[in-house]
């Protein structure tokens, strides 16, 4: 196992995923101010969960005998309106998803590492799918019956 390359691959989802995660409590408080708290809370709760990934991917870097950075972040516009966001969401995600499986394929020889992102990939996928299964429901009822049902 060539554990440099673990520490890595972890590193580069503790900045990108810690970064995404931020962007998803904004847009959560933001829904929220927008009188959509099952959106809000649903963004909100999002940052919690890809946050636990974060601590997981720290640890590992710790356990591998790196040390974690903390590296700059990149800015971004809030998207005021939800379903764009959805939409701007769902496109990350459609790049993230393979990005991530092609990155365990560089950690296939640290079982351990593999193991955390395959189970992150999973979480992924579930809301990728979410994404996709929202833009299609909006799609069939509208975007203000669609919005009712996220107050």
């Amino acid at each position: 196992m060539e554990a440099k390359k673990s520490i890595e691959a972890l590193q580069f989802f503790v900045t990108h995923l810690s970064d995404g995660a931020f962007a998803h409590m904004v847009q959560g408080k933001h829904f929220e101010a927008m009188g959509l708290t099952k959106l809000g809370a649903k963004y909100t709760g999002h940052y919690t969960e890809e946050m636990g990934w974060v601590e997981k991917f720290m640890a590992r870097i710790n356990d591998l005998g790196g040390q974690v950075k903390i590296e700059d972040r990149k800015g971004r516009d809030l998207v005021a309106d939800p379903v764009e966001y959805i939409k701007e969401d769902l496109r990350i995600q459609k790049e993230g998803v393979p990005m991530l499986r092609e990155c365990m394929k560089t950690v296939a020889d640290d079982p351990t590492t593999y193991d955390s992102l395959k189970a992150y990939l999973a979480d992924e996928e579930e809301d990728l799918y979410w994404s996709q299964g929202a833009l299609e429901m909006i799609e069939m009822i509208g975007k203000q019956n669609w919005l009712v049902t996220q107050l």
